[in-house]
């Protein structure tokens, strides 16, 4: 038996077998650059192999487009042969799926070379690499995402373009936003009971639910984990999940940032404080001084505003991203913070003062939940290090700031180009997931540029 380098024991697998006799296949599950999860469904009897000796997956799973097509400029292909790496499980999260026939298990997985050593092109060990850097400064970070998204009809409408589902429960369609408005959500009232219960399965703390600022948008939250890692385990899972309790209501589950091109997009707003070795939030200020912000956390959204231009890339990594980002449209457009504010992209939330947190938002929902948790750690630490001042804190309308407050990239082409460049994302990230990344959005960018819209026919055909 060969020790595997994640901590995961085959103990694990076994009193998991025991207690779920009628499980038959697993989803083993690699989450690559874009977030999309890589990996194959073994059977039962094969569990118990994975947790003693891992399993061999190709070393260009993490080196793929949007498409699932080899990148080669990730150096992650023929320059190394397409060799085989050696995939473990990650201790905790074996755990049964809810509703599949016959009945699965899900198993998360980290790449790691033959010889134990961390594959650093696996985007979970660049937020494992930037937890363990803070707690090397004696600080913990906790946190949780916020998971927004549509239900859509599976087909389009009359004009090609993309509608709101309607409710499972019932067939009733509507087409206005609904925002916050309960009864709407009891037409799909079953498939939501079905995610609650699939996320109940996996441990996951899924908490509430609204209807959200467009027809067919929802948002789901998640319970806050001390443990940040968890929290981004949470956030990929659950995309999972929706997902596949979605299709099997017939409606399809949209996770780009802005399907839809009149209406509000999805983010994916992360919240963070930070713990230090007593377990107390050295974000939040004493009862007496509230409002008298901590030197931690000024430093803190100094360092996230000083690097979020050359950081977009991960909070907006596709073309659509771009789309998301307009005035007053609830999707922040320069590195501006505020109190109680949501037109801000660095917001502290009212409340308990121990939950003293901030709310970052400019990514989508579209974006990997491990490297955006690894990029506003780094920007947490280099604010901190570098004492950053975050400036003047927005008040009222974040959308009228008069002028850009810190440069920021324009469109994804710009993007790409300052996340190539920046030596601040080459740390975040690591080296090596720095090259797999922006390589593969090189590439899709390519392959997007070189693509006949339907709006080009449209204005130029018989015109030009």
């Amino acid at each position: 038996m060969t020790t595997s380098p994640t901590g995961s024991t085959p103990d694990e697998a076994a009193r998991f077998l025991d207690a779920h006799p009628e499980i038959e296949a697993f989803d083993i599950v690699l989450t690559d650059a874009n977030g999309i999860g890589r990996g194959k469904i073994i059977r039962r009897h094969e569990l118990m192999g994975l947790y003693t000796g891992g399993r061999h997956l190709p070393i260009s799973i993490l080196g793929l487009d949007i498409c699932g097509e080899d990148v080669h400029e990730t150096g992650l292909i023929w320059d190394q042969g397409d060799g085989d790496l050696r995939a473990w499980p990650i201790p905790g999260t074996l755990k049964a799926m809810h509703g599949t026939t016959p009945p699965r298990g899900e198993l998360l997985m980290s790449m790691f070379h033959l010889d134990g050593s961390v594959m650093t092109s696996d985007p979970r060990h660049a937020l494992v690499r930037q937890v363990a850097a803070l707690a090397a400064e004696g600080l913990h970070p906790a946190g949780a995402f916020e998971l927004e998204f549509f239900l859509l009809d599976p087909k389009f409408d009359e004009q090609g373009y993309a509608r709101p589902a309607a409710a499972v429960l019932d067939g009733r369609r509507s087409d206005k936003t609904e925002v916050y408005s309960v009864d709407h959500l009891h037409g799909m009232e079953p498939l939501f009971s079905d995610i609650y219960r699939a996320a109940a399965l996996m441990d996951i703390k899924a908490e509430t639910v609204i209807s959200e600022y467009a027809p067919g948008q929802y948002e789901l939250t998640l319970h806050y984990r001390t443990d940040v890692l968890q929290a981004a385990d949470d956030l990929v899972r659950l995309k999972r999940i929706v997902r596949l309790q979605a299709r099997r209501h017939g409606v399809t589950a949209c996770f780009m940032a802005k399907p839809v091109e009149k209406y509000a997009g999805s983010g994916m707003h992360f919240h963070v404080s930070m713990q230090n070795e007593a377990g107390e939030n050295v974000f939040a200020e004493a009862a007496a001084e509230e409002g008298q912000w901590t030197p931690a956390i000024r430093h803190a959204i100094g360092g996230l505003r000083a690097t979020m231009g050359e950081s977009m890339l991960v909070f907006a990594p596709h073309a659509n991203s771009w789309r998301r980002f307009a005035n007053q449209s609830y999707a922040p457009v320069t590195p501006n913070w505020g109190v109680n504010n949501r037109s801000v992209a660095l917001r502290i939330p009212a409340g308990d003062l121990r939950a003293r947190r901030i709310e970052h938002r400019p990514a989508g929902v579209d974006a990997n939940p491990y490297l955006v948790a690894a990029t506003v750690l780094a920007a947490i630490r280099k604010g901190k290090a570098e004492r950053i001042d975050p400036g003047p804190e927005t008040t009222g309308n974040g959308y009228d700031t008069e002028g850009d407050l810190l440069p920021m990239p324009g469109d994804w082409r710009e993007a790409i180009r300052a996340a190539q460049g920046s030596a601040f994302l080459r740390e975040a990230l690591g080296e090596d997931m720095h090259r797999t990344f922006t390589a593969i959005k090189a590439a899709e960018y390519a392959r997007v540029a070189r693509t006949i819209a339907d709006v080009d026919y449209d204005l130029y055909l018989h015109t030009v």
